[in-house]
C-alpha cells in the first residue's frame, strides 16, 4: 500500500466508497467523475503504478481484473449494448491516479478514441 494513494486508502477503508465487487486481487468502484452512464474503476488491491513494473507472475492479477470487468458488464447490463475497457498509462495518456486501474465505460454510444 502506498501511503498517499487514494485507491490504496479506498481499499483499506480509510476513505469510504461503495465497493460494487471485491475479488481476491481487485475491487470495483464507480468513478466519481463519470464520462459515461456506466463508468467503473477496476483496481488491483496491490499497489502498482504502471504495467511496465509488473512481471509475468502478475498475469493472474490482470486476468482477475478482466474477470471483474466481465462480471460488472453483466450486472450493469451493458453486455448487449457494448462497453469499453481502458487502461491509461502516464501523463500523456491521461492517467490521473498513480495506481494501475482499468476504466469500464458503457451505457450509451461512445465516441471514437483519440
Amino acid at each position: 500500500m502506498a501511503e498517499d494513494c487514494i485507491f490504496c486508502k479506498i481499499f483499506s477503508g480509510e476513505i469510504p466508497s461503495e465497493k460494487l465487487l471485491e475479488a481476491e486481487d481487485c475491487f470495483v468502484i464507480r468513478d466519481i467523475a463519470p464520462k459515461a452512464p456506466t463508468h467503473l474503476l477496476i483496481i488491483p488491491k496491490q499497489h502498482f503504478t504502471y504495467l511496465s513494473g509488473m512481471t509475468p507472475e502478475f498475469q493472474p492479477l490482470i486476468g482477475s481484473m478482466f474477470d471483474a470487468a466481465r462480471e460488472m458488464a453483466d450486472s450493469e447490463a451493458v453486455v448487449e449494448s457494448g462497453y469499453r475497457l481502458v487502461i491509461n498509462q502516464k501523463d500523456d495518456a491521461g492517467q490521473e491516479v498513480p495506481h494501475l486501474h482499468m476504466h469500464m465505460l458503457g451505457g450509451s454510444k461512445l465516441g471514437p478514441m483519440g
